[in-house]
């Protein structure tokens, strides 16, 4: 018998891919409601809708008051049965560890934990009457917390591995959820701001001052005193060498959660070495700003508003190094701009995954960004469990996406050969916002509009994966192509052909022609058209655009060049 290999990551030239059964494989994921999977009598209700939604991957928490309601004695009955479940019906998991901290509290915590907070403390936090408040966090500067949590952990992960090495049902597992400090930007209890006054630990100075010019720039403007300092800070306190200030206390808090979560993550893999990863809670800058919402439902910009300490841009660094267990650190996108995050959790190569986003359209279009342009794993909308397969947005998306996967996950193999694409409602004003992607894909510079209609224009989503030389294969709807040759002695750039491509084996990736497109597919030789499945003609009497069929299509174009 061949020896079993577990769900784990391999490198690609400029990321990781995830390999299940030895083979590479594209998480099309669905993240629950935080109680659904406590219950397996409740997940019998939901398995079939997923499937039916075209998810091959479910992610939902594991609870530490669950598991151990009392301390020392283990319950993993339901956890079982939901994973002999969702085995069943051909489905992987992703654990989400709600242990010490879920969002930045710590209400998941088994009732022993709550109601001894003389073993495990409170973080204490300031108020407008300076006073302190007892909140509902453990405070991270008590040893029983973290090692109570780290035991609870590894005794989940070898449970695991018990039940399922063989069968890799479980993919990977959330080591705690959007930890940080929820109500102030520092812990204010005794033991925290005696550690505070202590001296800069030596590894965080050597960090910060060896590896400064590779830092996150969003780091970086948060060290503007650091960055003045020598790197012998001596015994200087966190404001001598930071400044004084609520980044300073982010700071503070990011590299002790870092360590906190290093510890459970560490006793984790040790009892099975699963893939591990953490989530958080963004913050809104004013750069990723992409709503009109109250800042205290979309992360606000000031640390404690959004749990401070937890693993945003401008402290993602410092996760990476004291957190190494972690294989990577995944963006939760809600309220920020979609492909400025993307881009900033690719941050020193490291894989990206979107745990959470919106389960409405607009979430459901951006995928195509993260698997197309940053060769992501996967991304999840939230709460999916609770909508019915039929008006799920993202039925089609990842049913059309579960036909092509092994063509994605061979394109993310290769840099620069794909871009991804969202072309989102045209506002009731008429204003449109969403620009054209220009991109350069081989010798060719290609621009990817909205597909061209008589009538309004409608939102469009898609992939365009380069094959080499000039052909390029178009995945989506609602886009269109033109491509410029970069021959600086090119005359003309034209289409030679244009073909409908349906899939014939999926895990092969192999494709096969359908129609020849040309003509009014193309506006007379000018664009390819991929488009919607009922484009608005705005009355134009006559039938010139076809609806979306395969929504696949492979287009080769060439170039002239004549002697002028």
């Amino acid at each position: 018998m061949s020896a079993i290999t577990i769900p784990h990551l391999v490198a690609t030239e400029t990321s990781k891919q995830l390999v299940v059964h030895g083979k590479p494989f594209l998480m099309l994921p669905a993240e629950l409601q935080n109680s659904s999977m406590t219950c397996a009598e409740h997940m019998s209700t939901v398995w079939q809708n997923l499937v039916d939604a075209n998810v091959n991957t479910v992610l939902g928490s594991v609870t530490w008051e669950m598991i151990e309601p009392v301390e020392g004695l283990y319950n993993f009955e339901e956890l079982d049965k939901v994973i002999f479940d969702a085995r069943r019906h051909n489905l992987h998991l992703v654990l989400l560890w709600f242990g010490s901290y879920k969002n930045g509290v710590s209400t998941y915590v088994p009732p022993w934990v709550k109601t001894d907070v003389k073993r495990f403390p409170r973080a204490k936090l300031r108020t407008k009457e300076n006073t302190l408040r007892t909140s509902e966090v453990l405070s991270l500067f008590s040893s029983e917390a973290v090692t109570a949590d780290a035991k609870a952990f590894k005794k989940l992960m070898s449970h695991v591995r018990e039940i399922d090495e063989a069968h890799s049902t479980v993919l990977m597992v959330q080591v705690e959820n959007e930890p940080g400090l929820i109500g102030d930007s520092r812990d204010a209890s005794a033991a925290a701001t005696q550690r505070f006054s202590e001296p800069v630990p030596d590894d965080l100075i050597e960090y910060l001052s060896s590896e400064y010019d590779n830092l996150h720039d969003d780091l970086k403007e948060n060290l503007a005193h650091f960055s003045a300092r020598t790197a012998d800070s001596g015994n200087a306190s966190w404001e001598d060498v930071f400044g004084k200030g609520p980044k300073t206390d982010e700071i503070f808090m990011a590299y002790h959660y870092s360590r906190f979560v290093e510890k459970v993550a560490a006793a984790g893999r040790e009892a099975y070495a699963l893939p591990l990863f953490t989530n958080v809670w963004l913050n809104s800058s004013g750069n990723d700003a992409d709503n009109d919402f109250p800042n205290v439902a979309s992360g606000g910009g000031d640390p404690g508003n959004y749990p401070s300490g937890g693993a945003t841009s401008c402290a993602l660094d410092i996760w990476q190094k004291f957190a190494p267990t972690l294989d990577f650190i995944s963006p939760d996108i809600y309220l920020n701009d979609y492909s400025s995050i993307c881009t900033k959790y690719r941050h020193r190569q490291q894989p990206l995954f979107i745990p959470e986003q919106r389960r409405d359209a607009y979430g459901a279009r951006r995928i195509w960004h993260a698997l197309g342009s940053h060769a992501a794993l996967g991304a999840s909308p939230f709460g999916l469990d609770t909508v019915a397969p039929e008006s799920n947005p993202y039925t089609r998306h990842f049913g059309l996406l579960e036909s092509v996967s092994a063509i994605v996950l061979d394109a993310q193999r290769r840099p620069n050969s794909s871009v991804g694409f969202f072309f989102d409602e045209i506002a009731e004003d008429g204003s449109d916002p969403s620009s054209p992607v220009v991109c350069r894909l081989g010798d060719y510079e290609l621009t990817i509009g909205r597909c061209f209609v008589f009538g309004r224009p409608g939102p469009g989503s898609g992939m365009v994966i380069h094959r080499g030389g000039g052909v390029f294969l178009l995945i989506g709807w609602g886009f269109q192509v033109v491509a410029r040759s970069l021959n600086p002695n090119a005359t003309y750039t034209g289409i030679l052909r244009f073909e409908e491509k349906f899939v014939v084996d999926s895990a092969a990736g192999k494709l096969r022609t359908g129609r020849y497109l040309n003509g009014d597919e193309t506006r007379s030789g000018l664009f390819a058209m991929m488009p919607n499945e009922d484009p608005d003609y705005g009355g134009f009497p006559v039938a010139v655009t076809i609806p979306a069929k395969t929504m696949i299509a492979e287009l080769e174009v060439y170039h002239l060049t004549e002697d002028t």
